[in-house]
């Protein structure tokens, strides 16, 4: 019987799995994996092909209130205001109103990493604290122009 067991266990055919999914393949814009089956890879994280809309909602409104960020900083700044990040002081004082290239670019490339990172453990409570800590910014932000 154990005989019958190994023949069982071997597959027909070729294994799909013995290389790599290529990096540019049909799975790459039309996966169907939108979420991790096994309880034990759910406990250690993974990709997907596909995210949910609410996490798609958070890293647009993210993006959005970075520009918001830059485009209030630079009015605050011609209101006689000062920058008080010492990082971004010191990109201004490189770059001049071209900064917001800069610093739109860092934070787009580090949401899409954290996009693609959201199944790991502690990556949507970053996300979540990121643009908790970006609301607050541009509420302050707000109140600057309000009362200058």
């Amino acid at each position: 019987m154990q005989w019958m067991e190994e023949i069982s266990d071997k597959r027909l055919g070729k294994d799909r799995r013995e290389k790599p999914t290529p990096a540019l393949s049909r799975y790459t814009f039309y996966g169907r994996r939108k979420d991790i089956r096994r309880k034990a890879e759910q406990q250690k994280g993974g990709y997907v092909d596909q995210y949910s809309s609410s996490l798609f909602f958070v890293l647009v409104l993210i993006v959005g209130l970075n520009i918001l960020d830059a485009f209030f900083t630079l009015m605050i700044l011609d209101l006689k205001g000062w920058e008080a990040n010492p990082v971004v002081r010191s990109v201004i004082d490189l770059y001049g109103t071209e900064f917001w290239i800069w610093k739109f670019s860092i934070v787009s490339v580090s949401i899409a990493l954290l996009c693609l990172h959201s199944r790991f453990r502690f990556v949507k409570g970053v996300i979540l604290m990121i643009s908790c800590l970006y609301t607050v910014v541009v509420a302050y932000q707000i109140f600057l122009l309000l009362h200058l």
